[in-house]
């Protein structure tokens, strides 16, 4: 029986010591919040510094809200194989402006406002994008710590093809994110305040207890709908 492998980004990373250890404890992509009101923020030179620590096959993404051009070019010369991510209000020809790869954060309502955020209109006017990462609309961008309505939304839906396109992020923790994947089935999964000891701190055990129960999610049968 084929078993979907749920790929694993931590993301907000500030320290060296956490880099190695989300490395060793099994993600496969990590990233580096480039917004200067964010407490996890790091200039474009030190993601530079964090990302030459990664091994082969562990993909550095740099996360950007509302960034110039310049900054963004800046932070793609230090980090020249990354994943962007945009977080922000930028609208599909800003995204292809920088010419790379790149995620498009959803930031979805949470409770039952969730429903009526047209995802399926949102994944495709960002149709270019390789992913479509969910998080919680909360105030700031990111690391809110909260969960949108996991039920909100038919994921089996083609313009959706969660298991092939879909992060799952917002308010994940060791303990629920059992639950979010059996629910959506996404290509990845997003953690950053779900694993921290505090803003910008990963815990080393944290992160190891969430890869655990991403693959005890991944060795689950699908859930039946």
């Amino acid at each position: 029986m084929n078993v979907h492998r749920t790929r694993i980004k931590i993301c907000g990373l500030t320290r060296e010591a956490d880099v190695d250890a989300a490395a060793r404890a099994g993600a496969d992509a990590v990233g580096f919040v480039l917004y200067d009101k964010s407490p996890r923020h790091v200039t474009p030179e030190r993601a530079g510094e964090l990302a030459s620590r990664l091994p082969a096959f562990v993909t550095p993404v740099l996360l950007f809200v509302n960034a110039s051009p310049e900054h963004i070019q800046r932070a793609c010369e230090t980090v020249p194989n990354a994943l962007l991510q945009f977080h922000g209000d930028e609208s599909p020809a800003d995204c292809l402006t920088a010419g790379r790869p790149f995620m498009r954060a959803a930031r979805i309502p949470t409770g039952s406002a969730g429903q009526g955020f047209d995802l399926l209109k949102y994944a495709s006017d960002f149709s270019a994008a390789q992913a479509i990462l969910l998080d919680a609309h909360v105030e700031g961008f990111g690391g809110g710590g909260q969960s949108f309505d996991w039920t909100a939304f038919p994921w089996s839906h083609p313009l959706l093809n969660a298991s092939s396109r879909l992060v799952l992020s917002g308010g994940l923790t060791p303990a629920n994110v059992t639950d979010g994947i059996s629910r959506v089935r996404p290509w990845a999964v997003d953690v950053s305040s779900g694993v921290e000891a505090a803003k910008g701190i990963k815990d080393p055990d944290k992160m190891l207890a969430f890869v655990a129960a991403v693959r005890a999610a991944d060795a689950q049968p699908p859930r039946q709908t």
